[in-house]
């Protein structure tokens, strides 16, 4: 008898203490979100006030729980606040998606990086360009290739013309210059190895394999009314405008809920077909080290743990406008999961931020439609990961 009710007792004991674990579980859960809620608030008013920007929405990941929040404005003439369908325009984070659909290109045998232009565009053969490898265009290293187009380039004969003429500033794989011009023929390329048209191939087939219903090259008319408008410096409400390879790199259009799915699948959190999530993999291979960071596919990739100063520098308008000395010994390396993974993206009206850490399952998408400095979205960013990893 004694022991039936030592039984009992030992048993009502034990009930009461999984309770308290979970009351307390969940109490430490309550506060965890709490604290980031704080955070993110504090952050996005800090911008917000200092930028005069009209709008601006959070995905944030920690330990794999996605987070959001959404501030202001997507539309200030309607008064249309910001939610989890506001489109807003990714600016050259865009870049993180033709990376994809060439590593896919690879995967499936049908491009190859190390292989050069020509093999791809023979109208480009014996010049400087077309004896360029695809890695070359991928990764900035192509001889000084410009920042943009010209403006006069008005079609794709016109660009290849363009391309055939163009001589090289210094070395192939000597330095890095960040170019649209050269990521942007990357893209070209790797939708022609898949006989397809970039746009095509980004919104019939990439886009679906990444589950990513609400990311665009180009807004659906029955979703206009979800795509935010963005903001320039006098505050008028501007769009990006057409260009020559705009869609490869800075056109893509998405909501903070579809890039925090992105930022997800990018460190293989969420289900996804095999080969498209080893085509995510293989963009964090590391090619050369430049200035603090080591250049990926896209990706930019600094050592973790690392310094707030270190981001910025990396991110700053010296090593983005500017030729940058590389070093490719012991490159390329394996996949890098210990890292600080990033990407900036602009255009004249929207400016956004992702950064994620594969090994923590933590990372943070900012979407805002104004452009504002990098210096400042890194900062927020920084600020926010760091307070939800040290409690």
């Amino acid at each position: 008898m004694k022991k039936s009710v030592q039984t009992t007792l030992n048993r009502v004991g034990l009930t009461a203490l999984v309770v308290v674990s979970l009351t307390s579980g969940a109490v430490q859960a309550a506060d965890s979100h709490d604290r980031l809620k704080s955070a993110v608030d504090q952050q996005a008013k800090l911008l917000m006030d200092e930028h005069n920007i009209p709008g601006m929405s959070f995905g944030v990941i920690i330990d794999g729980k996605s987070y959001f929040y959404h501030y202001g404005l997507a539309d200030k003439k309607a008064r249309k606040p910001v939610s989890e369908n506001t489109i807003f325009e990714l600016g050259s984070i865009s870049k993180t998606f033709t990376a994809t659909a060439a590593s896919y290109a690879e995967l499936n045998g049908q491009l190859s990086i190390n292989d050069s232009v020509d093999k791809y565009i023979p109208y480009l053969t014996d010049s400087p360009i077309g004896n360029t490898k695809l890695i070359n265009l991928a990764t900035y290293t192509a001889g000084g290739l410009p920042l943009q187009v010209p403006d006069e380039v008005k079609n794709n004969k016109e660009l290849l013309r363009y391309y055939k003429s163009w001589q090289p500033v210094f070395p192939v794989n000597s330095k890095r210059l960040y170019s649209n011009a050269s990521i942007g023929l990357f893209g070209y390329i790797s939708a022609l190895s898949m006989g397809s048209d970039y746009t095509s191939l980004m919104e019939n087939k990439i886009l679906p394999s990444l589950s990513m219903p609400n990311t665009f090259v180009n807004v659906p008319s029955d979703r206009m009314a979800d795509y935010a408008f963005g903001y320039n410096a006098a505050g008028e409400p501007i769009r990006v405008n057409p260009g020559i390879l705009d869609a490869e790199a800075y056109g893509i259009k998405s909501t903070s809920a579809d890039m925090t799915h992105f930022m997800a699948a990018n460190m293989g959190l969420v289900p996804l077909d095999k080969d498209i999530q080893q085509a995510l993999d293989n963009n964090r291979k590391g090619y050369y080290q430049a200035s603090t960071f080591i250049q990926g596919l896209a990706w930019e990739m600094y050592q973790f743990p690392t310094k707030l100063e270190t981001l910025l520098e990396g991110n700053s308008a010296e090593v983005v406008l500017k030729p940058q000395t590389i070093t490719t010994d012991n490159h390329p390396i394996p996949i890098l999961n210990n890292v600080w993974v990033n990407k900036t993206g602009a255009t004249n009206g929207f400016g956004g931020y992702i950064a994620y850490i594969p090994t923590k399952k933590t990372g943070i998408v900012i979407l805002a439609n104004k452009n504002y400095p990098n210096a400042d979205r890194i900062k927020a960013a920084y600020t926010i990961l760091e307070s939800a990893m040290t409690h």
